[in-house]
């Protein structure tokens, strides 16, 4: 079969080599490409493939159509959500996705920017390089604190797990029911952004999370509360979230994911807030983390080419 990688999976050559070696002596040939989201290109490059494999690149729907051979797509990543998953299921080709690997990466990152955020860390920053000090900027613990988690899967629950190890109480609204020994309580989510100190995202991007937390939902939270998103950016109305930086109604936010692949244009709203951390989707971005995705992204290939496919979607 013809294996096509359509960009990198941030690893080392040597690891890379080893997975080509054992598909060649399998009977099968992977191709690799550097990353590139025009359409016409992706198309070409896999035209003739059986298998698809890639990271968080948008895959164009015209690749599927244009695809006759393709079978599986094999996606290193969680979220599917760049994917067009439906015209695949259309044509009966199977994809699998590399959940779990950033789940520490994630949760990690996260508890920082919560951190960095109610420690003042960029403002007292920008004081020590100016020959200033901490006047006026003297921060909080995150222990005591309330934190609600917005989808408790397997990030969230390790947020709370370590939210919790800083002696916070955790609040978790979940679609269904959820048991964890690091999550208090499991309530609504207008009772969450109401009593929460700090809101987390950790839900996926389907129809019924896009723009779930809008202006009505940010009015919800306290003034004090802050708002961090490593989930997906339209999770979170962007022009919402930046109207109520701006007005004071929530005291900042963290985003490392936006309603676009960075680069960002640079009139982006987030990009011109008050106490907002941006990163340009990093979360998931650890040489452990990367090193496990492709682990698992092999794994499921191979696991599918003999007939046992791992982690569908």
């Amino acid at each position: 079969m013809q294996i096509v990688l359509l960009e990198s999976l941030g690893v080392s050559c040597a690891v890379m080599e080893k997975h080509r070696a054992r598909l060649q002596e399998m009977g099968h040939t992977l191709i690799t490409y550097e990353k590139n989201t025009d359409p016409g290109i992706q198309l070409e490059r896999c035209r003739t493939a059986d298998v698809i494999m890639l990271a968080n690149m948008p895959l164009d729907e015209s690749v599927i159509r244009g695809s006759e051979n393709l079978k599986f797509i094999d996606v290193a990543f969680t979220g599917v959500d760049h994917i067009p998953v439906a015209a695949a299921k259309e044509r009966g080709i199977a994809i699998s996705n590399a959940s779990g690997y950033a789940t520490q990466a994630v949760a990690e990152l996260c508890v920082s920017f919560m951190i960095q955020l109610l420690r003042n860390v960029e403002a007292t920053q920008e004081r020590c390089r100016s020959g200033g000090t901490k006047d006026g900027l003297i921060g909080n613990l995150l222990c005591g604190k309330t934190v609600g988690i917005v989808g408790a899967g397997a990030i969230g629950k390790r947020v709370a797990a370590l939210c919790k190890a800083f002696g916070c109480t955790v609040l978790a609204f979940n679609r269904s029911r959820v048991s964890d020994p690091s999550i208090d309580r499991q309530v609504s989510l207008p009772e969450l952004l109401a009593q929460s100190d700090i809101v987390s995202l950790h839900c996926p991007l389907t129809e019924e999370t896009r723009g779930m937390i809008g202006r009505e939902q940010l009015a919800r939270m306290k003034q004090s509360a802050i708002l961090i998103n490593t989930a997906r950016g339209d999770v979170a109305d962007q022009e919402a979230l930046a109207c109520a930086l701006r007005h004071g109604e929530i005291a900042g936010a963290a985003c490392d994911v936006f309603d676009k692949e960075p680069p960002l244009p640079a009139d982006h709203p987030l990009l011109h807030t008050p106490n907002t951390i941006v990163t340009p989707h990093i979360a998931f971005a650890s040489v452990e983390s990367l090193e496990q995705r492709a682990e698992i992204v092999f794994e499921n290939l191979y696991s599918w080419l003999d007939g046992k496919q791992r982690n569908a979607i």
